[in-house]
């Protein structure tokens, strides 16, 4: 694999492109609007991994959005690398805050990517990423240097919680069984200083309704006799932290890990600057959980969020109304062993008890999944480890990422594999943001660094 840098280098303009044309495709998978270009996305993926070199691809069909399915299979007694990724992206509102048009991707340079980022919803999370694997394995294909086994499953449903994934892997596991998962879904601490992520937190995420009077009333002639969801949604949000922004539903922290005093150190050792942090947020001072730094409240400690709240009158003007109904989006980030179900059941419980009787309120679970932790022993661990080491000449830092995937803790439990969390976005690269983007040397150092994974894992397995 001598000649893999030269081979990124004579084929940036292509491998640029076609990632720009995928990122046209607006696959936003929460929006029924959007399935046809969901399903166009799947298909222009399938076609990329057949130009690329596989043996077989196909679009597998589940109760949701395709799964496309890949494979090459070279020798069965060499190690198989299953790749995952997602086709599908999250909705670009706010429209009005993007300095571009979210599909009509645009390459700019930044303080941080002085050579180009491509600017787009999707660029990091995931097109860019997962793509990397698919110009990874056309190099190693061209140039005849595949090592091992691989196959690709690239879903459509991760922005909604991959609602049809479980489905698929309970009834293929046979077709997806392998030696090692490989996720580029996640990030790095910077362009100079490599990090595999070792641990995610878990999900649950959930609506909740208000109802209060069965229309909406006059806030003169009934304001101050009758109950405002609003207002009383807004007490019971309030509600839900103590003033050391301590969670405080009953029983929520009751299987949340503790790490010890060495573990928190070896977490602060890796790079982090408060003033940059707070900089690039554009804020004046962090918030959190009493007792936790920054680097811990974000990746350690689970979290309770509200995503979206609405009701009454939002237009243009005034209008004197007390809203019949008030709604909210809450998220939870949890760590590991703190099962989401469980979780959830314990939000609804206590956010119904604490309603007033004038009020009436529904809780509606919506997704959710299990947090997950790696070994830094493994020989997976040991592979990613090597090929970032001779990419960006420094070993890697493992991390804890405050983020989500929760298929993680779903492939290990029915396919038995262990996964490898290879991202090469940044924590600036404002996924799930307007102006998301993805540096173009990320982007071309993952296509570098990739083939590497494949040759020291399969040499580790010898």
């Amino acid at each position: 694999m001598e000649n893999i840098k030269q081979y990124v280098q004579e084929n940036k303009e292509r491998f640029i492109n076609e990632l720009i044309d995928l990122l046209k495709i607006p696959s936003v998978s929460a929006d029924s609007a959007y399935a046809h270009d969901v399903i166009s996305t799947a298909e222009a993926v399938k076609e990329s991994l057949e130009k690329a070199g596989v043996d077989f691809a196909e679009l597998c069909e589940t109760p949701g959005y395709p799964i496309v399915y890949a494979e090459k299979i070279i020798d069965k007694n060499l190690p198989t690398v299953l790749v995952y990724g997602h086709y599908d992206v999250q909705p670009p509102d706010p429209m009005d805050l993007w300095t571009s048009p979210p599909f009509e991707p645009v390459i700019k340079a930044t303080e941080i990517h002085p050579d180009g980022a491509i600017f787009a919803r999707g660029a990091c999370d995931d097109k860019g990423q997962m793509y990397m694997h698919v110009k990874a394995f056309e190099y190693m294909i061209q140039n005849n240097c595949l090592p091992c086994n691989v196959k690709f499953m690239i879903e459509g449903e991760e922005e909604v919680g991959s609602k049809s994934l479980g489905w698929f892997v309970e009834r293929n596991q046979e077709k997806l069984a392998n030696d090692v998962i490989l996720i580029s879904d996640t990030g790095m601490i910077s362009n100079t200083q490599p990090s595999i992520t070792t641990g995610l937190r878990g999900l649950s995420y959930v609506e909740v309704e208000v109802t209060g009077p069965n229309r909406d009333l006059h806030s003169g002639l009934y304001g101050g006799a009758v109950a405002n969801p609003i207002n009383i949604l807004a007490k019971m949000i309030a509600s839900l932290h103590d003033g050391n922004n301590h969670i405080t539903i009953p029983g929520f922290y009751d299987n949340v890990e503790e790490l010890s005093a060495e573990e928190r150190a070896e977490m602060a050792k890796a790079p982090f600057s408060l003033e940059n942090y707070k900089k690039a947020l554009d804020i004046d001072d962090v918030y959190g959980e009493t007792g936790y730094v920054t680097n811990e409240r974000n990746s350690i400690r689970p979290t309770l969020d509200v995503n979206g709240i609405w009701g009454g009158y939002t237009g243009e003007g005034a209008k004197t109304v007390i809203a019949s109904k008030a709604f909210a989006k809450i998220s939870m980030r949890l760590v590991p062993n703190q099962d989401w179900e469980e979780i959830t059941e314990l939000f609804k419980r206590h956010f119904e008890s604490i309603a007033p009787k004038a009020v009436k309120v529904k809780v509606t679970p919506h997704h959710g999944g299990q947090g997950y932790v790696t070994p830094i022993d493994s020989i997976g661990y040991q592979a990613a480890n090597k090929a970032y080491t001779e990419t960006f000449g420094v070993p890697a830092i493992p991390v804890r990422s405050g983020g989500s995937i929760p298929i993680v803790a779903l492939f290990e439990k029915e396919l038995k594999s262990k996964t490898i969390l290879m991202g090469f976005g940044l924590d600036s690269d404002a996924i799930h943001s307007p102006n998301e983007h993805f540096g173009v040397f990320n982007y071309l150092k993952g296509i570098e660094t990739i083939p590497l994974f494949y040759k020291y894992f399969t040499e580790m397995n010898k």
